[in-house]
Parts: structure tokens; C-alpha cells; sequence
């Protein structure tokens, strides 16, 4: 019974802490819009995440082409019908694509995914790098450790929402905050307006969540609105509606406040937002040009580009909204390719690709300022792929490669080494499950350095980060 009133009073002790939060006006009055005019443009920083729901097979997207590697990856990637999964090589319709990294690796040579040529001109400016075999770690870990089950793990490998969590937050599904959220925790005081620190255009993250702070999710739309508050109602004319009265006015009951709360902080911070947010199409943000699906070569909207469009919109009223550090999440699915994994990846990366492209161009140019060194995007997923296919697709892997986007990445390279291809090598935990060389909370901190994070207070962040003797990986400016 004791167990249970405490319980009961830490959930209203929150549950009062997020209605005072939220009870705060939200409204820019013009003591914030003065202070919004003086952020500087210099002093802005924005992360963006691209999720890759599902588990990304990284084996057709980063390709090591000497010959050695593409032997093993062609006799790896057979599927048992007799076919294969493996990409056509360089020079041949549809082949991989090669990109030359500044950095050699042991007399290796390299490819993208022939769906990623918009990706591979970004490479090759050195503006985008990859990250080799970067996955969920608690600790350094070898094979020997693994198989002998001797090694702290991650919990609940393979499993996608876990894994989906881990990548995120450092723990298993139920976790609270994200690493994407804690640092909107720790850096939230570098913006007059809060609300804006944590936004998702790509659905409920656990990325963006943090101890105080809230995410703010976004439709391709704009903001999303609380409908009817102010025309007539029900034959009650505008001017004597009282719905917005009835759905924030304080309550005595706490469950009943914290409710009212909440919906005063949505329609506050709609009618900041909207008024603020840069417009899609001639004369605010650009529309995405239509991407052309690689199998069936028509072209269709791409919705990842239209989440990114919608990031941009929101980066344009950095000023108005007075915010200097923003962390963004986007995502896609259908990674999951157990199947026709040929046909469905080449889809998903042209569409991957195609954003990407579109945000850099954004970015270059937007409202006549290059924000590309102050906005940087990343890749993200459950984990990898096995090597082996299992039919004609992959099962879920561990390790997988990723790619880091913007002005401010030492691009051109490939950092971290790129792990042996094919089966049975000292990185293969079975089937050609890559076990990682580096973790995510080094990629994070990392970024998280660029950021802002102070080095102390990265261990709030990223938890299991005191375990590795590298936390600054090196690839941004």
C-alpha cells in the first residue's frame, strides 16, 4: 500500500510539474519578439534525424568493391533458389556506384547503392560522410566476449521496437527520453520560445522526448490546429463561443488541469508557429520536384522530401520564434526487407536519396542565406542486416552503415573501418550480423559536441558513453 501511494504521488507530482510548464503562455510577447530579431544567423544549430524504420540493410547500400570484397559479397548474397540479392558492379546497367573516399582503407575501394547517385554528388563535394558498422553498444565488445556470453549487451537484440528504443534512448521500449530530447534539455535556455526545441515532422518519437522538455509534432500542413474554437458553433456566434473556455479554463481535478494545460499549450503554440513558419511553394519553401521510383521509373510526391520541406518551413522562423538550437526528426518506413529486397530497397533509397538532395539545396539558399554549416542531418535505423539472404531478403541484423549530411561534416570520407564482407569473419555473430566497431552513443556524442553539449554533461545524454575511450569520432567541423 506504501508502494502504491508513493507511486501515486510521484505520477500527480509530474503530472503538476507539466501542468505548470504548460500553463506558462506561450504567445511571443514583444519582450521575446525583440529578442528573437537579435539571434543571429551564425548562432543558429539545427540536427535532423532521418529514422529508417525497419532496419536498413546496409550490405547493398556501403559496398566494398575490391576484388577480394566483391568475391565474398557475391557468393555471400546468393539466395537459394539460385539467384541473387547482390548489386550489378560498376559499369554495368544498374551497377553500384564508386566513390573515392580521402581517407584509404588498407587498399579497399568503395560503392554506393545505385539509387543513392544524388547522395554520391553530395559525397563527392564533401558535404555527406559515412559512418562504417556503427550500431547499439553498452560496452566495447569482441566475438569471443559475445558468443561467450561474457559481454554487457544491449537488451533485447534484434527486436525492432527495442532496438528502435535503444537507438534512441540508450534503453529498451518504455524508455522516456530520447538523446535527441536531452539535449534539447540541456540547451533549451539558448532559446527565448522553448515550445520549438523538440519538433517532429515524422509521427511520435522517442528521439525528440526529453525529461522537461516536450516534442512539438508537426503535419505537412503546418502546425496542427485545435478546430472551431473560433467560428460559430452549433449556432452560437463567434463571438460567444466558449469552446476554448471549456477545453483550457482551469479545473480543480489535477487529471482534469493537466488536460486543460496541455490544449492551452496547443493552441498557443499553433497560432505562434503558424503565424511564423515560412510557406510552402513560390515564396516560402520550394515544393520537392517529384523523385522517379527506380523500378517502375514513374514519378510520384516523395513524402520524406515534403517532412524535410516542412523542417525547412520551421528553420525559417528561426528568428521570428527566437531559437537558436532545434533538433528535428524525420523518418521513413519499409526497411524491414525480408523479401523482394532488391525491388523494395532501390525504392526506398531513391526516395532517401532524392530528400536528402532537396534539403541540402534548401538549405543553401534559404530566404537568401546558406545555413548548410549550421544544419546537419543523419541517418538512423533499428539495426542492420544479415550478409546472408534468406531466401530473397535479410533477416535483422546489428551493425550498419550510416550517413552524416551538412555544411559543417569533413565529408568525402569514410570514418571508422569498414569491416570484412561476406561470412564467418570476426565480426560475423552468424549469418553475416555485424557486430559493431562503434557505438551510437559515440556517433550522438559526436554530433552532440557540434551541437553544443558541454563535455560533462555528455554522460546525461548519452549514458553508456563512459565506456569508450573515443567519444569524438571526427567527423564534423
Amino acid at each position: 500500500m506504501t508502494d502504491i501511494l508513493q507511486n501515486r504521488r510521484r505520477f500527480l507530482g509530474s503530472l503538476l510539474t507539466l501542468a505548470g510548464s504548460a500553463a506558462a503562455p506561450f504567445s511571443l510577447n514583444l519582450a521575446a519578439i525583440s529578442a528573437a530579431a537579435a539571434v543571429e544567423a551564425t548562432d543558429y544549430k539545427a540536427l535532423v534525424c532521418l529514422f529508417l524504420n525497419g532496419g536498413n540493410d546496409q550490405g547493398n547500400t556501403v559496398l566494398a568493391t575490391d576484388p577480394n570484397s566483391w568475391s565474398a559479397y557475391g557468393a555471400a548474397r546468393l539466395t537459394t533458389d539460385g539467384g541473387t540479392i547482390a548489386l550489378p558492379s560498376a559499369g554495368q546497367s544498374g551497377g553500384v556506384l564508386p566513390i573515392f573516399p580521402q581517407t584509404t582503407q588498407a587498399g579497399r575501394s568503395f560503392a554506393l547503392h545505385p539509387s543513392l547517385a544524388p547522395l554520391k554528388q553530395l559525397f563527392d563535394g564533401g558535404r555527406a560522410a559515412i559512418i562504417a558498422n556503427v550500431g547499439t553498444l553498452v560496452q566495447p565488445t569482441t566475438k569471443a566476449q559475445f558468443l561467450a556470453g561474457t559481454a554487457v549487451l544491449p537488451p533485447k537484440l534484434f527486436s525492432h521496437n527495442d532496438q528502435q528504443s535503444v537507438w534512441q534512448s540508450s534503453q529498451p521500449e518504455g524508455a522516456r527520453s530520447g538523446w535527441g530530447g536531452r539535449m534539447a534539455d540541456i540547451l533549451a535556455a539558448s532559446n527565448s520560445n522553448a515550445t520549438f526545441s523538440s519538433v517532429s515532422a515524422g509521427g511520435n518519437a522517442l528521439f525528440l522526448s526529453g525529461r522537461t522538455i516536450n516534442q512539438y509534432q508537426i503535419g505537412s500542413e503546418g502546425a496542427v490546429p485545435v478546430l472551431n474554437l473560433d467560428g460559430d458553433l452549433f449556432g452560437v456566434p463567434a463571438a460567444a463561443n466558449p469552446l476554448r473556455s471549456i477545453v483550457s479554463a482551469p479545473r480543480t481535478n489535477r487529471f482534469e488541469t493537466e488536460h486543460a494545460a496541455v490544449v492551452a499549450r496547443a493552441i498557443s503554440a499553433q497560432s505562434t508557429l503558424g503565424g511564423a513558419m515560412l510557406a510552402a511553394g513560390a515564396g516560402g519553401v520550394p515544393d520537392p520536384t517529384p523523385y522517379v521510383n527506380p523500378n517502375t521509373k514513374a514519378s510520384a510526391v516523395n513524402p520524406l522530401a515534403v517532412q524535410l520541406q516542412t523542417v525547412a518551413r520551421i528553420i525559417g522562423a528561426r528568428s521570428t520564434l527566437g531559437v537558436r538550437r532545434q533538433v528535428f526528426y524525420v523518418s521513413l518506413s519499409g526497411f524491414d526487407t525480408h523479401d523482394g529486397q532488391r525491388q523494395r530497397q532501390a525504392d526506398l533509397l531513391a526516395r532517401v536519396a532524392h530528400a536528402i538532395a532537396y534539403f541540402d539545396g534548401v538549405m543553401a539558399a534559404l530566404q537568401g542565406t546558406d545555413l548548410r554549416k549550421n544544419v546537419t542531418l543523419f541517418t538512423a535505423s533499428d539495426f542492420g542486416r544479415t550478409f546472408a539472404s534468406n531466401g530473397d531478403g535479410t533477416d535483422h541484423g546489428w551493425g550498419s552503415h550510416h550517413f552524416i549530411v551538412g555544411g559543417a561534416v569533413k565529408g568525402n570520407n569514410i570514418y571508422g573501418t569498414f569491416p570484412p564482407v561476406g561470412l564467418g569473419h570476426e565480426l560475423d555473430i552468424g549469418g553475416g550480423a555485424l557486430l559493431p566497431s562503434l557505438s551510437v552513443d559515440q556517433y550522438g556524442a559526436t554530433l552532440a559536441t557540434w551541437f553544443g553539449v558541454p563535455a560533462a554533461q555528455l554522460p546525461d545524454v548519452f549514458p553508456n558513453i563512459v565506456n569508450f575511450s573515443q567519444q569524438n569520432l571526427g567527423f564534423m567541423g
